[in-house]
Parts: C-alpha cells; structure tokens; sequence
C-alpha cells in the first residue's frame, strides 16, 4: 500500500518527469515529503506565476508538460495568468494545487476558493482527485490530454486527505501515439492547387513551431523552394540561413515583408493559429480568387478556425510533419520558376528592415538594439522575450537561424514571463548562452526570480530595456492622438538591485558599450543584468509615420 502522495510522485518519474516549480503549502505537506523521497527536484520559486511560465516554457521548448505546484486558494490563483499563457500558447503544462480535505473538512471554508471550477475556461482538462487510487490513471491520462494537439495546460487538484490516503494501485505506461494523416488525394488537391499559383508564398505560424517539425519543415522549405515568411511564434521554424526568408510579420499591414504578402497568388499557411495578431488580413481585396482576395491553403493538425481575417480554399489536416513529406514530394522541382519576383523583393524587404541598425544614437535606438544583441549571441544561442515595444523590433529585425533561439509570445501576451522563461530555457540548455529581454516594467513584474536563478547558479544575461514607460500603450496612446498620460513610472538603480539578490549590475551608458558589456557578462557567468535606456521615438518616426506614408502613396 502507498499513501495518495506516493502514487502521484510515482506517476510523474512515470512521465518521466526530473524537476517541480512552485511555491508549497501546508495543503502540500504530503506531496513534498513524497518529494523529497524521489528522483524528482523541488525547485521553489519566488511567486507561483513564474514557476507556471517555467513549466508552460519546459512544456514549449521540449513537447512534454512541465509540472508546477502550489497550495490551494491564494496559491492556486496566482496560476492563472500562467495556465492563460500555456492554454493561448499551446504549450503543454501540468499544474498541481492542493486542497482542504474534503471528507472531513475541519476548517470551514478558510482560503477554500474553486480553483476546478477557476481553471475549467483556462485549461485542457482540470480535475478534483477523489481517491487516491485513481492517481495513476488520471495522471497518465492528464499528460495525454496536455501532449495531444492542440498542446494545452491540464490541472490536477489534490486533497491532503486524499494525498494521505493509502491506496493500491499499479502506474499506468506511456504508449506512443501515431498522429493521423491527410489522404493522398487530400495531398494531391492541395499539391495541384500549390502548382498552378504563379506566385506561392508560404507563412509559418505558431502549430509550425513544435520542437517536432524542425526537420520536417526546414527540408519541406528546402526542397519546395518557395519564399516563406513567418508570423511572430512561427519565428525559427526554418533552419538555416536560407535565401528564401521575406521577414516577419511582426505588424498586421503596411510593413516591408506585406509587398511580398500582397504580390502573392497563393499562401500555404502552416501552422497558422488564429489565437496570434493577424500576420495580414483577408478583407476581400487583393489578387483573383473567391471573394476578389488571393487563396490561402491551411496546412494544421486541425482544421482551421475560420475568421473574419482567416478563411482557408483548402485545408490539409492531420500530422504536419508527415504531411509537408507528402507534399515535397508533389512539388519538389515544380516550382522554384516562379519566384523571381520574391528575389528582387527580398533584398529591399530586409535592406528596409536593417536601416539604421548601427546607428550611434544614444539612448539606444530598437534597430542597434536588435543588431547588437544578434552579433553578441551566438546562433544557438536563446533569447526570451518579455512582452513590451521591443517586442515588436525583435521579431521584425532579429534572424534565427537555428529553431527556438526566439522566444515571444504574441498569443496572451503578458508581461512578467521573459525572466521566467530565461531560466527554464537555461535549465534545459546549460551550455548554451540565454539572454532574457525585458522592459523596465515587465521586469518588475517578477524580479523577485532573480534570487531564484542565483540560487540555482545559473549563467544568465538579463538585458533591461529602460523608457520608465509602459512604453508599448504609451506608443497606442500616441497613435491614437490621445494625450500622454498615466504611462509613467520610477526605477531602482538596477546596478544596486542587483547586487541586492547577488547578482551583477550594469549601466549601458553609450550605444558602442552595449554589444561589450553583453559579450562580457556572458563570458564571466552568472547572474547579469544589464541596463540600458531606450528612445522609442522611433516607433513613432517608423512604425506610424514611415509605413504610413507607404500606406498613402499605394
């Protein structure tokens, strides 16, 4: 016989599960001490909201769920803005709350909130364990639900009298799954309709970056030859320094890479998610085709959402990966004559994008920022963006060459996740350089994992974009002719709030000292921060006035 604890912790090393993230209580009293008995490492956090962004980012980087774990109540809530961002962002996350007991409840309704019934529009699958001897099959059947596409958060609630209760029971094994296929005269329509555009453009989304369609997809790109461009979280989907990159679609209309969008005949939307800001938008205008708008094929594990800005011609459903094989084979050598007119854009789209990208301007400039960043981390290595104005330069102006080297999340969207993810993406990869990029606000937000990434002695750059702005709204302000106001704040002296948690502070005081003072606290390890200021001015000068201008004149 096993205590309801013990079968949890067994179920997990089952999953094969290595590391916990979170904050216990005394809910979780039983679940430690099982713990503390196992292969399994209790990594505590400084806030419940940054060990669910660590295991949503384990679950991204790697396709399996990572496990995060909190009391009941005040602990449990502060996983929901985590379970929105894995549940928006498709990655898979198992949360662990505890509970009062619920056989013989001896404290009233003391902290007792209904965190099933708070986490069911937020999650994949979320459950009360009644009974310990249930533990293995619910546990089995939660990472199941997490894994299988769409990829999502699941929730487990525990009961301390549930987790003290013993019980028998045997472990449920894993057993492999074999994602379904489209037919072959599915892959024959879709091939058919690819070979008669005149001009094919391929857009990579967010279900095309799953860690298991790096391959797939970067040999489908490289045998087809048709230009791709990618939405923010299909950014490094593609290996290599291909010539066929347009850009990002960082802005839903009027940038650079949308001349090479608005020439296209056809789209192959990989992977599109509708849950992302439009790429670009299907308003019936634009080249022939149903409706007067160009044609667009859905290439997904699961059959479009149909949108307003997103209605697909045709659709090939099922395994990505198997089924981008399937079409190579239809297409390869059947269309690289067509692209001639991409080859002319593509060097004026990203010669647009780079201007200014060494400018000396001080404070920095987004362009030399994105520049600077690019030459000091190497091509493996990972930056992991938080979520601010910066975000936007990133994806328009940083290439990545090798897959998952960008971390953003333009699906929730939160501040507070870039130090968080930083720190997972270090523990998965501890020989890789990682740079979390967060603006001043979003960093206080959850600055307090600093003591966290210090204790676990992890070698980490945090570069702190500083306006003293909620810069992103105060640039919506802007465009909305709206008065600035309310956006403003103060910063600590982040050299001194450094030093505070052990950590190493610096001040970037000129644009040249910038890519320095990176490539040297890379080389000296452990825990940096580095701050610089920024002048927004140029989202103005370039994302409102300059693309607007092109806007007006055609």
């Amino acid at each position: 016989m096993s205590k309801g604890s013990d079968l949890l912790i067994a179920a997990l090393e089952n999953e094969g599960v290595e590391g916990i993230f979170g904050v216990p209580g005394e809910e979780n009293l039983d679940v430690v001490e099982s713990l503390r008995k196992s292969r399994i490492e209790l990594i505590v956090t400084r806030h419940e909201q940054a060990a669910a962004f660590m295991a949503a980012t384990h679950g991204r980087l790697t396709g399996r769920p990572g496990v995060c774990l909190s009391t009941l109540g005040p602990g449990a809530l502060n996983f929901t803005t985590g379970a929105a961002y894995a549940h928006l962002g498709a990655m898979p996350m198992l949360m662990l709350t505890g509970q009062k007991p619920i056989k013989n409840p001896r404290q009233a309704r003391f902290q007792m909130v209904d965190i099933v019934g708070t986490m069911r529009p937020l999650t994949k699958m979320t459950r009360q364990i009644v009974a310990a001897a249930s533990i293995p099959a619910l546990v089995r059947d939660a990472f199941r639900v997490a894994m299988e596409e769409r990829p999502g958060p699941v929730h487990l609630e525990l009961p301390e009298d549930i987790a003290a209760e013993e019980a028998d029971a045997p472990l449920v094994p894993p057993h492999p799954i074999d994602w379904p296929v489209a037919s072959p005269h599915a892959v024959a329509r879709v091939a058919g309709l690819i070979r008669a555009a005149l001009r094919p453009l391929i857009m990579i989304g967010a279900a095309g970056n799953r860690p298991r369609l790096v391959d797939p997809l970067s040999d489908f790109v490289r045998r087809v030859r048709i230009p791709f461009f990618n939405t923010q979280m299909g950014k490094g989907a593609v290996t290599g320094s291909s010539d066929l990159y347009i850009g990002t679609a960082a802005l839903t209309e009027r940038d650079y890479v949308h001349d090479a969008i608005d020439q296209a005949d056809l789209i192959i939307a990989i992977g599109h998610d509708t849950v992302e800001k439009p790429p670009f938008l299907m308003d019936g205008s634009g080249l022939d085709g149903p409706g007067g708008a160009r044609r667009l094929v859905h290439v997904g594990f699961l059959p479009a959402n149909v949108e307003q800005v997103f209605y697909p011609d045709a659709e090939l459903i099922g395994d990505i990966g198997a089924n981008v094989v399937a079409l190579a084979d239809h297409l390869e050598g059947h269309t690289a004559a067509a692209n001639s007119m991409f080859e002319e854009l593509r060097p004026k789209i990203l010669a647009h994008i780079n201007e200014r990208s060494e400018s000396s301007q001080f404070p920095i400039i987004p362009q030399r920022l994105v520049h600077d960043v690019r030459a000091v981390v190497p091509e493996d290595g990972i930056v992991c963006l938080d979520n601010g104005m910066y975000k936007i330069w990133f994806a328009r102006n940083y290439r990545t060459r090798v897959a998952n080297t960008l971390l953003l999340d333009n699906a929730l969207a939160t501040m507070g996740a870039g130090l968080p993810s930083a720190m997972m993406a270090k523990l998965l990869n501890p020989d890789r350089p990682v740079l979390a990029v967060c603006g001043d606000g979003g960093f206080m937000m959850n600055s307090q994992e600093l003591e966290t990434a210090v204790r676990l002695k992890l070698s980490l750059v945090v570069l702190i974009v500083v306006d003293g702005a909620y810069g992103m709204i105060r640039w919506k302000q802007a465009v909305d002719r709206f008065p600035d106001y309310g956006m403003t704040f103060g910063n600590p002296d982040f050299v001194a709030y450094a030093a505070a948690y052990g950590a190493q502070g610096h001040h970037v005081g000129s644009a040249e000292a910038l890519a320095p003072t990176l490539r040297a606290a890379f080389d000296s390890g452990g825990v940096h921060l580095v701050a610089v200021p920024v002048d927004y001015r140029e989202n103005i000068r370039v994302l409102v006035e300059e693309l607007g201008r092109r806007d007006r004149n055609g």
